[in-house]
């Protein structure tokens, strides 16, 4: 893996040098964008919009309106305004890690020691182990500050960039029902669906089946097949009585264990 950041994570007055990389890659299909008539790919180009030229890349530089002019920004003004922030993943404070709601979780990278921080970093790890606390820290990334979760991961940790609190959509706009009253006897037959659906989590259970599918599909097309159409499964329902729904459903669901 190659690194995309690379500074310290501070805590303290204890400093831990570290590389940053992206703990994820996407398992869905590389799709191009073709022009239907000839399947000719689709370009983008990056064009000037007095003159229409297209202009190179290394002739592209950064800027901000103010009052109708740009100020242009170079690379070193990016970590001038902030040097701390830009080179620094800042612990401000650790917490239970249930306290971090996963609507504001985004995306996770693994952290790696510089060889003389190796001895702080295991520190660092197993503390938070022992403690079952996370780390809320700050970072800016790709000029752009965040917010993020400071974790072990096995013998690894793991940064976890995080939304702030305005980045939420606030719920208000959706039509939800506030008056609906739920039966005892309701809630009752739900949790015992729901009990007896439970079972241990196991992440490695979980394939991305429907990529697999798709390439199935391509791989058809290839050969001049058409594809076989199959009608997605419709969940039968007999009642709009919700305990009869419940009581079916827990039903079936015993059955298919047995």
């Amino acid at each position: 893996m190659r690194s995309i950041w690379k500074g310290a994570i501070a805590f303290g007055l204890v400093n831990v040098p570290v590389k940053l990389y992206s703990a994820t890659e996407e398992s869905s299909l590389s799709l191009e964008m073709l022009d239907k008539n000839d399947h000719a790919n689709i370009k983008y180009k990056r064009v000037n919009a007095n003159t229409g030229k297209e202009v190179e890349y290394k002739d592209i530089v950064k800027g901000y309106n103010v009052d109708g002019k740009y100020v242009i920004l170079e690379e070193s003004d990016f970590k001038a305004a902030s040097p701390e922030k830009t080179q620094t993943i800042m612990i401000d404070n650790f917490v239970d890690e249930e306290m971090v709601d996963t609507i504001y979780y985004e995306s996770p990278y693994y952290l790696e020691p510089e060889k003389s921080a190796s001895h702080a970093y295991a520190l660092l790890a197993e503390t938070m182990k022992k403690t079952k606390k996370v780390g809320i820290a700050t970072v800016v990334l790709r000029n752009k500050e965040h917010l993020a979760v400071l974790k072990p991961y096995g013998k690894t940790l793991v940064l976890n960039i995080i939304r702030f609190a305005e980045e939420i959509r606030d719920t208000e706009s959706l039509n939800i029902p506030t008056t609906t009253k739920v039966k005892p006897q309701e809630i009752e037959m739900a949790i015992a669906l729901m009990e007896h659906m439970a079972h241990e989590f196991d992440i490695k259970e979980f394939k991305d089946t429907y990529a697999s599918e798709l390439m199935k599909l391509i791989k058809a097309k290839a050969k001049g097949k058409a594809p076989r159409i199959i009608p997605a499964k419709k969940v039968e329902t007999r009642t709009h009585d919700l305990m009869e729904q419940l009581k079916s459903s827990l039903k079936a669901s015993r059955k298919k264990a047995a």
